[in-house]
């Protein structure tokens, strides 16, 4: 079976639903490895990060 990118971030808590077309294709090219690197990255801003934060949106 073939590796999903976008799969994999989105298990990994990663908000790719909110990505355009054209950056959901580039992420989708990523590699296992490449995956892992930003799963590592987010896990450890994650850890950093304060108990409640906001989120910018921009709804167009």
């Amino acid at each position: 079976m073939a590796f999903d990118a976008l799969a994999a971030l989105r298990a990994s808590g990663h908000w790719v639903d909110l990505l355009t077309a054209e950056q959901k294709e580039v992420m989708q090219q990523l590699t296992e490895d490449e995956v892992d690197v930003l799963n590592r990255i987010k896990r450890r801003l994650d850890e950093v990060a304060p108990d409640v934060q906001g989120q910018e949106v921009k709804v167009m």
